[in-house]
């Protein structure tokens, strides 16, 4: 397979590289034998980042970017009660979407899934059983 490496002159030394060069580059990334650093000292490429900028643009495999972070915060009571408030949200959001399967399943089957508030207990189980 051959590639092309164009030189363009300006104040610094900047190479364009072909999209074919560039998606050799990634297969043969992909395909592990080299590292980063081992292709980008065989290959002549420059720059910390640009052999996974390409990975992301033509890569077959999954590159995940930066994410929002942030600073972590000062107080962990504070970072603690914002991580189970947001436990809680994802919760309700979770057995709302559970009542409502239960609705549309007890409409499409035409049976009762749930337990009525009214239904009484067997009375052969032993007292203590029946208070908990």
């Amino acid at each position: 397979m051959s590639y092309q490496v164009i030189k363009t002159k300006s104040k610094g030394s900047f190479k364009a590289y072909s999209e074919a060069f560039k998606q050799m580059v990634v297969a043969e990334f992909e395909r592990g034998p080299l590292n980063k650093d081992q292709l980008q000292a065989k290959y002549g490429i420059g720059g910390n980042t640009r052999i996974f900028e390409w990975c992301k643009k033509y890569g077959k495999l999954h590159y995940p970017g930066k994410g929002k972070i942030g600073a972590p915060m000062k107080d962990p009571q504070k970072q603690r009660i914002k991580d189970l408030e947001k436990e809680l949200a994802n919760a309700k959001l979770k057995l709302l979407a559970y009542e409502k399967l239960i609705t549309i399943a007890e409409q499409e089957e035409g049976i009762s899934i749930l337990k009525k508030a009214e239904a009484r207990q067997l009375p052969s189980l032993p007292k203590h059983i029946r208070e908990k």
